[in-house]
């Protein structure tokens, strides 16, 4: 089906946000009246630039508190109707909404607002407009869409007909099923938003939180399943108030947009992209840096041994069982310090899975690649890190350790490693990333994780943090070997928050944590008073929690089984943590991440 925008769902002038629109493939934009009058561009100007972009304009928006008002106030009405149909003809465009009154003027009257509603289509036809009526969740007297569709079918003229809102409608609890019952040629116009379940006025509600299809709580899918089934046949529109994509860049905004309709039209049964592929698990994480000589001691210290090099390019892998870490050095691009640049998922069909994230707008990134070199697609995410497809020691498939020749000298890094660690307590894989997102991308990141990834969402978890909240959602694949919790900061300035971590599972983390300090490691340090709240809320062994204090161990508990983890110091923008998962514990250790973040924002440079 056809896919449109209204430009209120975007950031910018006008011409930014519809440039914005063609750039992500939309087919057409809804003008919101405001980015109009604020243009410099006349009506004939944005019409040859839409045209030009290859986009259309499916409707023009808003006409408020028209109906069932005063003869005089209605009449008023109809002469600023005028202009707005004239001005549509020079816009190029036919149909335009009609909200439900919220005008204190106005009268519960169906039959006068039935009238009123043919007067003003009878005006409308003889410009060769549309009027599409919808019902605001908060209007005055008509807030459902049954509500207003009983208005249209009496006012019963050809230029009349319906829009349907998904928020509008789901937000008041409706029941969608009764859309079936209107004609698909009265729906004039669907326009569709999500939002997050929140218990607050449905009118702040609206202006405020809406989000794309798939990023919210609402089930736009099962409503847009019956408004095909009525035999609509126009675009898929969004209309999405949000602060926060009012204030992000809008390209990529856009591009979130239309994947979320792409995505929403493969729930419905619409369009088949290629199949989600979902990882196996983590075939490496790769950190650069601008001087390897940090992080080369960090993860000595952490047991991993560095096993091999880039044939051609400045390479290392590190790795301890199945834990791999590639360290990439490059002193130009990356000044800042040791950042998380790249992750390889293992994945049981790496070409599939690359063409599922290509036709859902994550484009194959460019890459140099010397000619023996494995032909891996990477893609990248909301976030910028890069997701390799790989298939590691699979026959018959490009496998990308053949490009990183074994060290003369060094083992296959499942021994004793550098750190001195015995196999007991040895790091066995990478247990999950933390990867904190940009501000005004979390939802972003979310659905591309969950749709393009195949990976499946948990619940929305919030974390206090010395400086406000941070907001963190996990996604797994079905075993949990393939772990991702994203995160946002408390605000879009806080650089602090921009940090990532790799955690890394071991058996005995009492052993590795004994073994990191022997080699020179440094602990996250604790605050004492965590300990002691320790030992009141749980039961634990004689000096169990005197060994913890020592280590600087962190301990939860769910109802699955327990977690004992310690954190490393942050080296530019990444920390590591070493994790041991007991009775099939399923969390993160969310209720100690108050604790870390504290002690993380202490050691930042003058906080001290």
């Amino acid at each position: 089906m056809r896919t449109s925008i209204a430009t209120v769902s975007l950031s910018g002038s006008l011409t930014e946000k519809l440039t914005a629109a063609a750039s992500a493939g939309f087919d057409g934009v809804e003008i919101f009246e405001n980015d109009l009058l604020a243009s410099p561009l006349t009506p004939e100007e944005i019409r040859a630039r839409t045209a030009d972009l290859g986009l259309t304009i499916d409707l023009y928006q808003p006409m408020r508190d028209i109906e069932a008002v005063p003869p005089k106030e209605f009449e008023r009405n109809l002469r600023r109707a005028e202009h707005k149909f004239r001005l549509m003809n020079r816009l190029g465009t036919d149909t335009v909404l009609v909200c439900s009154s919220v005008s204190p003027l106005a009268v519960d009257d169906d039959a006068l607002a039935a009238e009123h509603l043919h007067r003003l289509a009878e005006s409308a036809q003889e410009h060769g407009v549309r009027v599409a009526y919808e019902a605001l969740a908060w209007g005055r007297h008509v807030s459902t869409y049954e509500h207003a569709w009983r208005i249209v079918e009496a006012a019963g003229h050809p230029a009349l007909g319906t829009c349907l809102d998904s928020f509008h409608i789901l937000a008041r609890g409706c029941d969608p099923k009764g859309i079936e019952s209107i004609p698909g040629e009265k729906i004039f116009f669907l326009q569709l938003a999500d939002a997050p379940l929140m218990a607050m006025d449905v009118l702040q509600w609206s202006r405020h939180y809406r989000c794309f299809p798939g990023q919210g709580g609402l089930d736009v899918t099962g409503l847009v399943r019956h408004v095909i089934d009525a035999g609509y046949t126009g675009p898929l529109s969004l209309e999405v108030f949000n602060d926060v994509f009012r204030q992000a860049d809008a390209g990529p905004t856009a591009v979130d947009a239309r994947r979320s309709l792409m995505l929403l039209q493969e729930a419905a049964g619409i369009a088949a992209p290629p199949a989600p592929v979902q990882p196996t698990g983590f075939a490496f994480a790769e950190l650069t840096t601008p001087d390897a000589a940090t992080v080369s001691s960090l993860l000595g210290a952490l047991g991993l041994a560095r096993t091999a090099r880039h044939r051609s390019k400045p390479v290392e892998l590190w790795e301890r069982g199945d834990a791999r870490i590639l360290v990439t050095t490059d002193p130009v691009r990356h000044r800042d310090g040791l950042a998380l640049a790249a992750l390889g998922l293992e994945s049981p069909d790496p070409e599939g899975a690359a063409a599922r994230a290509e036709s859902l707008l994550a484009p194959v990134l460019p890459r140099y690649r010397a000619p023996q070199d494995a032909p891996l697609d990477a893609v990248a995410a909301p976030d910028g890190v890069e997701i390799f497809f790989c298939a590691t020691d699979r026959a018959g498939l490009p496998n990308w350790r053949e490009d990183f020749p074994p060290l003369t000298g060094t083992g296959s890094g499942t021994g004793t490693g550098a750190g001195g660690l015995d196999p007991r307590g040895a790091v066995l894989r990478i247990d999950h990333l933390a990867l904190t997102q940009p501000w005004h991308q979390f939802d972003e990141a979310a659905l591309f994780h969950r749709t393009v990834l195949g990976l499946r969402p948990q619940e929305s978890v919030d974390v206090a943090d010395p400086y406000g909240l941070l907001r963190s959602r996990a996604v797994t694949n079905d075993d949990g070997r393939v772990r991702i919790a994203l995160g946002i900061g408390p605000g879009p300035a806080d650089d602090a928050g921009r940090a990532q971590h790799i955690a890394l599972a071991t058996d005995d983390v009492i052993a590795a944590a004994r073994a990191f300090q022997d080699a020179g490691g440094r602990p996250l340090p604790v605050p004492p008073n965590y300990y002691d709240d320790l030992a009141a809320r749980f039961e634990f062994a004689p000096g169990e929690t005197e060994t913890y204090r020592e280590l600087g161990i962190l301990y939860d508990r769910d109802e699955y089984g327990t977690f004992r983890h310690f954190y490393t110091e942050t080296v530019g923008r990444v920390f590591f943590e070493v994790v041991q998962r007991e009775g099939g514990y399923r969390g993160y250790g969310a209720q100690n991440a108050p604790v870390r973040l504290a002690a993380q924002h202490a050691l930042r440079p003058g906080r001290r």
